[in-house]
């Protein structure tokens, strides 16, 4: 069953962090100290990454696609106004914030969540322009489909362990892309696995956990994926990710003048 670690930390300790969805397989044990595997990212390597705040803080990430619009995952911002939401740019140190934007509309996918986790996408509208520079900038969307095996870089605030604390500096890890067959044969078939969905894997220990949700993957300078969900944390199995390539024609849609979704 996958649910969110969102609903579980209000109920446990009323801290309201959004979280990566997560799926349990049967008899599975909890890890304890398990860490994603990574290191801590350069200044400068993701100025595209952006943090979405709450009054408590990090809750997810999103992706600069334009200076008034942010690409992030629907599970982060379903059921929260626009004014609920602050936009961080320009720093990779969450104690060191950057410069803030307001969003003045939130535009999930129609299809959100029907069927059950897929369509996880979202668009995020900005009050006022980003001003870009060295350190804020923006990520192109795909132009062609990936091949297996394709590098990936993932980067995000996301707890190095499942039920940890969020990270305040921005890692990296590297991760390899898993073309859509053979990644749904790695999930036992798992009908939430939709072809909106791209996959990332390397081993045992490498990929996202909680607090990385609606982030980044890049390949080759291109947005290729948003964080959606996965087994928790790094268990040996693939990440799935909303594909920006798959959704081009609702981004594109959606950011127009007369957004039509479908």
């Amino acid at each position: 069953m996958k649910f969110s670690i969102l609903t579980l930390f209000v109920l446990i300790t009323s801290a309201i962090v959004t979280a990566k969805l997560i799926k349990y397989p049967e008899n599975y044990q909890i890890p304890q100290n398990r860490v994603v595997g990574g290191s801590v990212a350069e200044d400068g390597l993701a100025p595209y990454q952006v943090s979405l705040q709450n009054q408590f803080g990090h809750t997810c990430a999103g992706a600069i696609i334009a200076t008034e619009w942010i690409l992030t995952a629907a599970h982060c911002v379903v059921f929260k106004q626009p004014e609920q939401i602050l936009i961080m740019t320009g720093s990779q140190n969450l104690s060191h914030p950057g410069v803030f934007y307001h969003v003045d509309r939130v535009h999930l996918h129609c299809n959100y969540n029907v069927p059950a986790n897929h369509n996880d996408i979202a668009l995020l509208h900005l009050n006022s322009s980003i001003v870009l520079n060295e350190k804020t900038k923006i990520v192109p969307l795909p132009v062609e489909s990936m091949n297996d095996g394709d590098d990936v870089l993932l980067t995000g605030w996301g707890s190095e362990y499942l039920w940890g604390a969020t990270q305040p500096i921005l890692m990296k890890v590297n991760l390899k892309y898993v073309e859509h067959k053979r990644c749904k044969k790695m999930l036992n078939f798992d009908p939430d696995l939709d072809v909106g969905h791209m996959c990332t894997f390397t081993r045992d220990g490498e990929g996202a956990c909680h607090g990385d949700s609606g982030g980044p993957l890049v390949s080759n300078g291109y947005l290729v994926g948003i964080v959606n969900w996965g087994q928790p944390c790094a268990v040996g199995y693939p990440d799935a990710h909303a594909s920006p390539y798959f959704y081009l024609d609702w981004i594109r849609r959606t950011m127009s003048p007369n957004k039509k979704c479908s």
